[in-house]
C-alpha cells in the first residue's frame, strides 16, 4: 500500500458518520438510477413506449451522486492528483494539497451561492418541471445543499492539512 492509500484510509472522513451516510447515498443513488434505466430499457423494448419521465429523475440521481461521492472524495483524499506535484518533496506537496484544497473550496462556495439563487428563482417563479410537472426548485434545491457540505468537508480537510 502506497503512503497516499495509507493517509485516505486513515483521513478521519473515511470512518465517519457522515462518510457512512454518504457511502449509502452514492449507493443508493446508483441503484435507483440502475433500476430506472432497466425499467425504460425493457418497456421501450417490449412496448415501444418510452417513460420519458425516469430521465427527469436520473438526472437528478446523477447530480446528487456525483456531488455526494466529490464530497466523500475530499474527505478521504481520493480526489484527483496530478502525480508531478503531489509525489515530489513534502513541501511541494503540501503546498500543492493546500492550494487545490483552496481552489476547490472557492469553486464549491460560488457553486454553493449560485445555486441558493437558482432554487429561490425556480421556487419563487414556480417552475415546473418538463415531464412531471412537479415543482423544479425540489430537484435544483440538491446543488446548493450539497456544494455546502462539500465546503464544509473542504474547510475540514484544510483544518486536518493545518495542524
Amino acid at each position: 500500500m502506497d503512503e497516499a492509500s495509507k493517509e485516505a484510509a486513515g483521513a478521519p472522513g473515511a470512518r465517519s458518520p457522515l462518510g457512512r451516510v454518504e457511502r449509502v447515498l452514492m449507493a443508493g443513488s446508483m441503484g435507483l438510477l440502475c433500476v430506472l434505466t432497466m425499467a425504460n430499457v425493457l418497456v421501450r423494448y417490449f412496448t415501444d413506449i418510452s417513460f420519458a419521465f425516469t430521465e427527469e429523475i436520473s438526472v437528478a440521481l446523477l447530480v446528487v451522486m456525483t456531488l455526494v461521492g466529490a464530497s466523500h472524495a475530499f474527505a478521504t483524499n481520493h480526489h484527483i492528483a496530478i502525480t508531478f506535484f503531489v509525489s515530489g518533496s513534502t513541501r511541494l506537496r503540501t503546498w500543492s494539497q493546500r492550494f487545490a484544497t483552496l481552489c476547490s473550496l472557492v469553486m464549491f462556495a460560488v457553486l454553493c451561492a449560485y445555486g441558493v439563487l437558482m432554487a429561490w428563482d425556480d421556487y419563487d417563479f414556480e417552475v415546473t418541471s418538463p415531464s412531471l410537472g412537479v415543482p423544479q426548485w425540489l430537484y435544483t434545491v440538491w446543488l446548493p445543499v450539497l456544494s455546502a457540505l462539500i465546503v464544509v468537508r473542504l474547510l475540514a480537510s484544510l483544518r486536518r492539512r493545518a495542524s
